[in-house]
């Protein structure tokens, strides 16, 4: 098999390509590292299991080039983070869109492919139910709040799927393409960085230089951390299923926790004599932000599927990113270089 994955030096994409390296594929990474990594991938790239093409998805005759040589796509690169996303809104939506369509394009045009899609659980936006499924209402905040053009755009990332999948008129259902379409909810892990927002990664470095761990809002947000190989575990899985063309599968961890007390978890575990300090999302990020008060995943589909079970709760992740960040003896919050 060769798998092409775009966003491939990121934290998520990293993995993915070592378990594809780990199981024969020859794996093809494009990436622009925006937001990505040499680092992350460069033991791979020394021992000739991955081909590194340093490029961006809106680079249309590229991603033609390579989607054409792959049997697999997975369509990881996007532009992600709430701090990024805030500070690049247009940046976060050509990249999102534009990168998505040009992956979609080749693929249809290629014919004979299977696509992964990587989305979002911030297309659920504002819904606030006890969980979300996957036929849950999305929920998008007013366009004046614009930390919601990450979530709008990843869903019309979803929806130009579909679109290309169905086809138009007499093309219709003949894309000749298998598409599976995941949502991730705050995947995390060893090789995150809490440079762009990323709460796990931020709390974990903290605590280890001694430093308050920051909280923004009142703590109370409810959110579900899953281990970034159980997620590579589920989409390489997905991915080998005919059935799941056409369909979307919430992808994470429905173990909650509020962020103050992840905050005191990770303090307990690296033992550390951290405080803990609360400050408004207006003085994190320059203006305010509308957060969303609890989003935890429906499962249900994708235990259905796959029989899928987790192997790693959230103390798990919390000590292998302390033991990781102790043994680089780097808790910097800037990205790698």
């Amino acid at each position: 098999m060769v798998s092409l994955v775009t966003g491939g030096a990121g934290f998520i994409g990293s993995h993915l390509c070592e378990a594809l390296a780990e199981q024969g594929d020859s794996v093809i990474i494009l990436d622009d590292l925006s937001t990505g990594c040499r680092e992350n991938i460069e033991y791979l790239s020394k021992q000739g299991l991955v081909e590194f093409i340093e490029g961006t998805v809106l680079d249309a005759d590229l991603v033609s080039k390579l989607v054409e040589r792959a049997d697999r796509i997975f369509h990881l690169a996007a532009a992600v983070g709430v701090k990024l996303v805030l500070e690049r809104p247009l940046h976060t939506a050509r990249v999102n869109i534009w990168g998505s369509h040009n992956v979609l394009e080749a693929a249809i045009e290629c014919g004979g492919k299977t696509l992964l899609l990587a989305s979002t659980s911030e297309v659920y936006g504002k819904q606030n139910g006890e969980c979300v499924s996957e036929d849950s209402l999305s929920l998008l905040g007013p366009v004046s709040e614009i930390r919601w053009i990450y979530g709008a755009s990843k869903l019309i990332d979803e929806y130009l799927a579909q679109a290309y999948l169905h086809g138009d008129g007499d093309d219709a259902g003949a894309s000749g393409i298998r598409l599976v379409t995941v949502r991730f909810f705050n995947v995390t892990g060893p090789r995150q960085t809490g440079a762009y927002g990323m709460v796990v990664p931020r709390f974990v470095q903290a605590a280890l230089r001694g430093d308050p761990l920051t909280v923004y809002g009142d703590g109370k947000q409810i959110r579900c951390f899953c281990h970034v190989k159980d997620v590579v575990r589920a989409v390489m899985r997905l991915v080998e299923q005919p059935s799941a063309s056409g369909q979307v599968f919430n992808v994470g961890s429905d173990e909650p926790v509020t962020i103050a007390e992840l905050a005191e978890r990770v303090l307990r575990i690296t033992d550390s004599d951290s405080s803990v300090v609360y400050i408004p999302y207006s003085e994190a990020y320059g203006h305010g932000v509308d957060d969303v008060a609890r989003r935890v995943p429906d499962l249900t589909k994708l235990r259905k599927f796959l029989g899928f079970q987790h192997r790693y709760c959230l103390d798990d992740i919390v000590r292998e990113m302390a033991e990781y960040y102790a043994v680089r003896g780097d808790a910097s919050l800037s990205k790698p270089s």
